[in-house]
């Protein structure tokens, strides 16, 4: 796990949905990208929906479904967030996990935790609008993120399969090709943060 600094493969990758709705086409968009992840991630959901909103006052008691957020996040090696667009910005529901997830000072799950951030939406602007101002929590969150592919995807109906596997082949390999590319930015991220001792991990 990334806490231990064992950062040979197989990596384990966090997967957070921003909507708890159950009908999310978004939960549908990461049921696809973790069929579509390299054999060296192996992806399962953080879920956030049983979280209360986040209270400082709750510091120094945090309540059990936060602790199990925070415990699950920094036992992944990487995070991956695929979040819907909501008035312009993310679902209250995921910056309500990032609140419980970065506090309290000192103790931030997401520190040094390489996150990709991807979603989709009707609108042809694909969420792109709120993966910037997600991009930017998570750099006040000190998670490096990758930023060299973007991927504001536009569902359609002819988007997924009932299986929620893709079924456009241009929209398969573009979001096979992203998978990729976030396979080998949490290697590269986990490769160069320095261990407690100072040197970096092999």
């Amino acid at each position: 796990m990334a806490d231990t600094y064992q950062h040979e493969p197989p990596y384990t990758i966090g997967v957070i949905c921003g909507s708890i709705a159950a009908s999310s086409i978004n939960r549908r968009l990461a049921n696809a990208l973790i069929k579509l992840a390299p054999a060296d991630l192996e992806c399962s959901f953080i879920e956030i929906d049983a979280l209360e909103l986040y209270d400082h006052d709750r510091d120094d008691d945090y309540p059990p479904e936060a602790i199990a957020l925070k415990q699950a996040i920094r036992q992944s090696d990487g995070i991956l967030i695929v979040t819907p667009e909501y008035n312009r910005s993310i679902p209250g529901a995921l910056k309500n996990a990032i609140d419980w997830a970065s506090r309290p000072y000192g103790e931030n799950a997401l520190s040094r935790k390489p996150v990709g951030v991807i979603g989709t939406s009707p609108g042809a602007i694909g969420t792109a609008v709120a993966q910037q101002h997600l991009k930017s929590i998570l750099s006040f969150c000190n998670a490096p993120m990758m930023n060299e592919t973007e991927a504001y995807i536009q569902f359609t109906d002819d988007l997924l399969a009932d299986d929620d596997s893709v079924a456009k082949e241009s929209s398969k390999e573009f979001l096979s090709t992203w998978m990729a590319t976030y396979d080998d930015f949490v290697r590269r991220v986990l490769t160069v943060i320095p261990k407690p001792d100072g040197s970096t991990a092999a």
